[in-house]
């Protein structure tokens, strides 16, 4: 293909990704200056401070790993197979023992469904 094709090709990749970025970057000023200073008495902050931010964030919560679209898809799929692989080998007793042991450590208290009462317990109206 001609040269300055592909020249005005990065450059317009270039200009949208500068765009996209100036973009979250004032997004990200709007919000904070928005929600901070009033909810928890913080400090507003500049454009070049909410860059620094992002990056920051993307560091410290995202990495720089470089993984592909739908990485995370295949490492869940990964971890079921590997579930599905040990749930296999237990017994039917050890399977409900440790589908308790799960219900008990991560169902969250206010989620809960009440337990049915058992039917000695049941009054039943006069």
């Amino acid at each position: 293909m001609d040269r300055k094709f592909w020249l005005l090709r990065g450059l317009r990749f270039f200009l949208f990704a500068a765009l996209f970025i100036a973009a979250a970057v004032f997004v990200t000023q709007y919000l904070w200056n928005w929600l901070v200073p009033e909810i928890f008495n913080g400090p507003s902050i500049t454009a070049v401070q909410t860059l620094g931010l992002l990056v920051l964030s993307r560091i410290l919560f995202g990495g720089f790993r470089g993984g592909q679209p739908g990485d995370w898809a295949r490492r869940r799929k990964a971890w079921q197979q590997r579930m599905a692989g040990r749930m296999e080998n237990l017994s039917d007793e050890e399977r409900e023992k440790f589908r308790q042991q799960m219900q008990q450590r991560c169902s969250m208290g206010f989620m809960r469904r009440p337990e049915p009462a058992a039917a000695s317990e049941v009054k039943q109206p006069a």
